[in-house]
């Protein structure tokens, strides 16, 4: 298997057109996971960082749509919805969940693989700002905009390094964060990952040595929980 290829999940019920997708998207330089349901989708998603989900709204038990908007109280992960039901009113009830994108059935492989690569280039680049701003994470809340830590009043002091990391972090919270990532996005030494991480937890935890909210998941990176 290829290493450092975007990792694409697609949860359809499908079984035809989830092979074809699959085929498809890996000839196209995506590594791929495949999911027949959001159940499977779900444990895929909590041992495996995505850097794109493709979704059906039309499945039994939860659909895409209930599924999307579960996922969005802790994942960022950009969403592309694909549905047969293409009017204006299911387009939009997608996306007001939080889809990223929306194409109706049926659809030209190669439109779904621009939407792709569209939405993973302006996901590439240095964290939005999400939920007006605000990530919070037990009592602790963290402004995007000022990149300040908050513990109900009080304020906590992070340096400028310890900042730009809990920013991506909060903004990716429940998903992990690879080191090589946090290295890019700030532009430091992938050995001062590690010690800024430390520094942190001795700032936000109770018990540094056994984390709440930053853990670490084993061969996928960081995350902040809570």
């Amino acid at each position: 298997m290829l290493k450092n290829l975007p990792h694409l999940l697609v949860i359809d019920d499908d079984t035809r057109l989830r092979t074809l997708l699959g085929r498809f998207l890996g000839e196209n330089n995506f590594e791929v996971s495949l999911a027949k349901d959001t159940v499977e989708g779900r444990q895929l998603i909590e041992s495996t960082k995505f850097d794109l989900l493709i979704v059906d709204v039309m499945m039994p038990n939860e659909d895409g749509v209930k599924f999307t908007s579960s996922l969005r109280q802790s994942s960022s992960v950009p969403i592309i919805m694909l549905t047969a039901r293409g009017d204006f009113d299911d387009r939009i009830k997608g996306l007001e969940a939080g889809a990223d994108d929306y194409l109706p059935k049926p659809f030209e492989p190669k439109e779904l693989l621009l939407r792709i690569n569209n939405i993973l280039k302006r996901s590439s680049g240095k964290p939005k700002l999400e939920n007006n701003g605000i990530c919070t994470f037990g009592d602790f809340t963290f402004s995007f905009a000022e990149l300040r830590l908050k513990k109900a009043d009080q304020i906590i002091h992070l340096t400028e390094s310890e900042a730009k990391i809990l920013s991506i972090l909060c903004f990716e919270k429940g998903t992990p964060v690879d080191r090589e990532k946090l290295s890019s996005l700030c532009n430091v030494d992938d050995r001062s990952i590690d010690v800024q991480i430390t520094r942190l937890r001795k700032k936000i935890e109770l018990n540094p040595k056994q984390p709440h909210y930053l853990q670490t998941v084993r061969n996928l990176g960081y995350v902040i929980r809570g």
